[in-house]
């Protein structure tokens, strides 16, 4: 997305909730404005939420990963990798990394962590928060998504998916995915990787590191996550969620969320797909349903996991991350 890439997630979101007017070719086109699920029973209001606690990390708390004893925030203005204890409100341990971006993943005993500033992919170790590696591949876009799985750590950049072996900190393959391809997840054996340019998840294999499948979803996927069988596609350019079945690759259904522009996020956990975007912070999709039976309106959002028996939720503008315990 070039016009937006050089801004923040909070600087563009300023701009789609404005709903500025665009001259294009002498006409006027107007960018939609996100306004949710207003059905009834569905819309909610972000107080009624009771936070079972709230860290405040000042900044812009972004990107997150779970471990079995943390949750790990990332935060690209102040340079911070940050670790918060899942049973209290306090920071375990702040790690400095230059300009954090493009997701988190904990695997392989380690932190990898994708970094604007450096160009590279930074490993740290969990236990001792120290660096352990420095491998050169950048991530595609600052805004994109890094996962792990078939024993290898793999990052969508300008030059492909790169697939890293975790035993050498080395890149042992990179394989050709469509272009604006950003972010990825694992499931069902593969690499899912969304194209934001071409309205694309595609599908790939690590037996051969080929794409075997390319299927056409909602208008700008960006984030995706795993989960009921299925992969969730983030639609920033209708606000929609695309749900793809892993084992006939085939488009099953197309959720309305009513959030569309960049920025946002999604996960599955609990039994549910949980998206987030900038004053909508949570919306609950039931995968039984294939649509939104809970929504939040109101200040906060932008980054969303499931773990500890919790949502975990940032607040980007506000510098806090809620824990809410489960069931909401």
């Amino acid at each position: 997305m070039p016009t937006f890439r050089a801004l923040s997630r909070n600087s563009r979101s300023l701009l789609l909730v404005a709903s500025a007017s665009l001259a294009v070719s002498g006409q006027v086109t107007r960018k939609p404005v996100p306004h949710g699920i207003n059905s009834a029973g569905v819309r909610r209001k972000v107080s009624d939420l009771h936070p079972a606690a709230t860290y405040q990390l000042g900044g812009h708390p972004d990107w997150m990963a779970i471990t079995p004893s943390a949750t790990w925030v990332a935060d690209s203005d102040r340079s911070q990798i940050i670790e918060l204890d899942p049973t209290s409100t306090q920071i375990k341990r702040t790690i400095t990394i230059s300009k954090p971006c493009s997701g988190l993943a904990a695997d392989f005993d380690s932190l990898w962590i994708p970094s604007c500033g450096e160009h590279a992919l930074i490993r740290t170790d969990l236990n001792s928060g120290k660096i352990i590696a420095r491998i050169a591949v950048a991530p595609a876009d600052s805004e994109g998504g890094i996962t792990t799985g078939a024993g290898s750590v793999w990052l969508p950049t300008k030059n492909g998916l790169a697939r890293i072996d975790p035993t050498t900190n080395k890149v042992s393959a990179l394989v050709k995915i469509p272009f604006g391809s950003y972010a990825a997840a694992f499931g069902e054996d593969a690499v899912w990787i969304t194209s934001t340019q071409n309205n694309l998840l595609t599908r790939v294999d690590p037996r051969s590191n080929r794409v075997v499948a390319s299927i056409r979803i909602g208008p700008r996927p960006r984030f995706l996550t795993i989960g009921a069988g299925s992969v969730w596609t983030l639609n920033q350019g209708d606000g929609t969620v695309s749900r793809v079945d892993m084992k006939t690759n085939q488009l099953v259904a197309t959720i309305p969320v009513g959030t569309p522009g960049p920025g946002g996020e999604i996960a599955f956990g609990a039994g549910s797909v949980w998206a987030t975007f900038f004053n909508f912070p949570i919306s609950q999709i039931d995968p039984a349903l294939n649509r939104v039976v809970r929504q939040w309106a109101g200040a906060g959002g932008d980054s969303i996991r499931i773990g500890h028996g919790s949502v975990w939720l940032t607040d980007y503008k506000g510098g806090t991350v809620l824990r809410l315990k489960l069931p909401l």
